[in-house]
């Protein structure tokens, strides 16, 4: 008896094996899917080429081994982690830009005040909503620096509404700036 026909390499270190294949074809599939979305035809089309050759491995596993069913839960729950691990992943490369949109019926001249004095572009609108008079602040940020930004708002005020949205692509704009050039700029217009 060889050590691929043992018992425990069968039912236990096969499954296990089919299992991290799928984390890591699912998770290379799901920022696949999260990049195209994106707009980043390139880093896709590698991530897919991986994706494709890594679940060719996994599904060969279980063809050979269909009276396994274990390999069958495995490549299941490895499908299910996987997808899971991918969103992990991506969150974690905080890649892209969003917009905050925060509405307020509090005043928002002390909040965007802070916004400048911390460098973050926005645009304030006076507004009016079922309850009578807000503003509306908007922001558009890069995903790494959008927790920092919600707890700016959330300072000033905790009862804001606020909504933030991924932005596939953007023309310009001031996003965060950096102080030194801000406090440049403000030096100019007040020379003119």
């Amino acid at each position: 008896m060889t050590f691929m026909d043992a018992f425990a390499f069968k039912w236990v270190i096969l499954p296990i094996l089919i299992f991290l294949i799928r984390i890591c074809d699912m998770s290379l599939g799901t920022m696949r899917i999260i990049f195209l979305y994106r707009g980043e035809k390139v880093i896709s089309a590698l991530l897919g080429f991986f994706e494709v050759l890594i679940w060719l491995l996994a599904i060969r596993q279980v063809f050979g081994n269909l009276s396994n069913i274990a390999c069958f839960f495995a490549y299941a729950g490895g499908f299910s982690m996987g997808t899971f691990v991918g969103i992990l992943i991506e969150q974690k490369l905080a890649i892209g830009v969003q917009v905050l949109k925060v509405i307020t019926s509090k005043d928002a001249d002390a909040l965007c005040s802070y916004l400048t004095e911390s460098g973050y572009g926005f645009t304030c609108v006076d507004g009016y909503g079922a309850r009578g008079k807000v503003n509306l602040v908007y922001s558009i940020v890069k995903r790494g620096e959008m927790k920092k930004l919600i707890n700016i708002i959330k300072k000033f005020n905790p009862k804001a509404f606020y909504t933030i949205e991924d932005i596939k692509s953007i023309s310009s704009g001031i996003g965060v700036i950096d102080k030194k050039k801000l406090l440049k700029f403000f030096a100019r217009k007040k020379m003119k």
